[in-house]
């Protein structure tokens, strides 16, 4: 790269004292309005269809969003259709409104109001560019001519109210490129046309103040928000909205920051759609208030639902690590990782009314609609507590914590060898395989005890022959481990642990018995494992389990 000292201007701070946003807090959620239809529809390869932008403006109206720009009617004819087939058709909810955008041109305008016709409440949002390189470059205009073709717009639109008598029409004028333009010119105007459309209380004007290119640091958006906040004109007849891009990656910080500075709009695209690098993403800027305690009057409890009509009408693919939404956003791989999420997923169980404080993940999945499954996902990269979950949440195995290490090393063989991410299911082959199925020299057939259970008869095949054992101890654990002596195998109990399994597959209930043991002379230890409906038969499954492990290593080592 070149280096830019020369040919890129820094853009200059605002001249602006005991500014007060820094310490603002929001507490309130923004008037939401979406431009899905018209700016996110007009960056679309292949635009929308009909079919397809009715199918967007249901699901936006069923999130809870009350202002929708739907189309740039004197643009196309599509858009005109589009606009008069929800009017026609009487799609629009009572307590929406909808939005046209029109240039400030006369014909343009005119036709923006043909469209509308018949509309119970509708916005008309008229633009003219005001930085210096769109008056010299673009249009060839002084200030004071573009300040006389945007008034001659007002003027226009505020006539042509008079023909849509059964529509409660609200006007909206965006200095287009505000972020770029000399503030002082960009008061110037914004103030003129409040006075021209003699904007009061009960006849309020949308001032809309758009980042139209992210040219500058979200506080300096926020400084000349705040700017424009406490110089404007009849300020208590003004809504103050605010409309930021993203080419410099900051348009959900430059919106909460516009916002702390006195904006109470937000123009914005689902998931970041619209020009060049997008528009601010209301389902991150939404989220991100919810996570603070402010419920933005949203509803996301279907995230799923709403990201996969995004994805089939505009042709675009929600990336995997998108902020709350993305496939891959609830899901951790790495071992530490795994660990901190299942240990307070157990803590919130344990305290469900306390705070959301499960570590690496500032929301609750639930919330938006998602479950647990995908929240641990286990690679090379995984350590025993994402395992230890998976196993929790999918097959209600709730193993010991030295299980747990010793199964990771057989988990982590398998990942390395085959490269491959381990699912939940795999796991469960990789542990019945290991420690339920596992051959050896022994095989659990049967068992009888006495009345007291201190003496055993137990049935075990070795090596393919049957063979009944017999032995006494204090209980029945103890009886089988002195049977077992008759075959020369001294088991020694280093740990028992005994459990219902919280749900089987099969839908019945089953008890799971976990023994760790060590034969006589040797210092390893194994675990084995028993699942059965009866805790004594799967105490012996896991004793008998436990042996064959140890055996199998000696051999291996012999």
């Amino acid at each position: 790269m070149r280096s830019p000292t020369s040919k890129y201007r820094p853009f200059p701070s605002v001249p602006l004292a005991n500014r007060h946003w820094p310490d603002a807090r929001l507490e309130k959620p923004p008037i939401w309005m979406s431009t899905d239809l018209r700016d996110g529809n007009q960056a679309l390869f292949e635009p929308m269809s009909i079919e397809k932008k009715m199918r967007m403006f249901r699901m936006l109206c069923a999130m809870g969003i009350r202002e929708i720009e739907i189309a740039f009617p004197s643009a196309s004819q599509t858009d005109f259709d589009f606009t008069r087939a929800l009017i026609e058709g009487g799609h629009i909810p009572e307590d929406v409104t909808i939005v046209a955008l029109t240039q400030a041109r006369a014909p343009l305008i005119e036709r923006t109001f043909a469209a509308l016709k018949g509309a119970k409440s509708a916005i008309v949002h008229v633009y003219t560019a005001t930085s210096q390189p769109f008056r010299d470059i673009v249009f060839g205009m002084g200030r004071n001519e573009l300040m006389e073709m945007t008034l001659t717009a007002i003027r226009q639109i505020k006539a042509l109210t008079a023909t849509l008598p059964e529509t409660n029409l609200t006007l909206e004028y965006s200095p287009e490129t505000f972020t770029a333009t000399e503030l002082p010119f960009a008061l110037e105007i914004c103030d003129a046309v409040s006075e021209t459309w003699e904007a009061t209380r009960d006849n309020k004007i949308i001032l809309n103040l758009p980042a139209t290119v992210e040219v500058a640091t979200p506080n300096i958006y926020a400084d000349q928000i705040e700017w424009m906040h406490t110089h404007l004109a009849r300020r208590d007849a003004i809504i103050l909205s605010l409309h930021t891009h993203n080419d410099r990656g900051c348009a959900v910080a430059a919106a909460e920051l516009g916002l702390m500075a006195g904006g109470e709009r937000i123009e914005g695209c689902l998931f970041g759609n619209g020009e060049r690098t997008g528009n601010v993403d209301l389902v991150t800027l939404a989220l991100n208030l919810y996570t603070q305690g402010i419920a933005p009057g949203l509803d996301f409890y279907d995230i799923n639902a709403i990201a996969r009509t995004f994805e089939q009408c505009s042709g675009i693919p929600i990336h995997p690590r998108h902020p709350y939404v993305g496939d891959l956003v609830f899901t951790a791989f790495s071992g530490s990782h795994q660990d901190a999420i299942r240990k307070g997923m157990q803590a919130q169980k344990a305290n469900p009314d306390g705070f959301w404080e499960v570590p690496y993940l500032p929301l609750d999945p639930s919330d938006v609609g998602r479950n647990y499954d995908s929240l641990i996902r286990v690679n090379s990269q995984s350590g025993k507590g994402g395992i230890a979950y998976l196993m929790e949440t999918e097959y209600g195995l709730v193993m010991p914590r030295r299980l747990q290490v010793e199964f990771s090393g057989i988990v982590q063989n398998e990942a390395d060898q085959t490269g491959d991410e381990i699912t939940a299911a795999k796991l469960w082959q990789l542990f019945s395989r290991a420690y339920l199925e596992a051959e050896g020299v022994l095989r659990y057939q049967g068992h009888s005890l006495d009345p007291g259970g201190q003496t055993i008869s137990l049935t075990v095949e070795m090596k393919g022959e049957p063979k009944t054992l017999f032995g006494q101890g204090n209980g029945p654990i103890d009886a089988a481990i002195h049977a077992l002596s008759t075959l020369g195998i001294a088991p020694q109990v280093v740990s028992f642990e005994e459990r219902s399994l919280r749900e089987s597959r099969e839908g019945e209930a089953q008890a799971v018995a976990f023994m760790e043991i060590r034969l006589s002379g040797q210092k390893n230890e194994r675990y084995g494992v028993g699942l059965d409906e009866n805790i004594i038969t799967a105490s012996l499954k896991a004793l008998i389990g436990g042996v064959n492990r140890l055996v199998s290593q000696t051999a291996d080592c012999a």
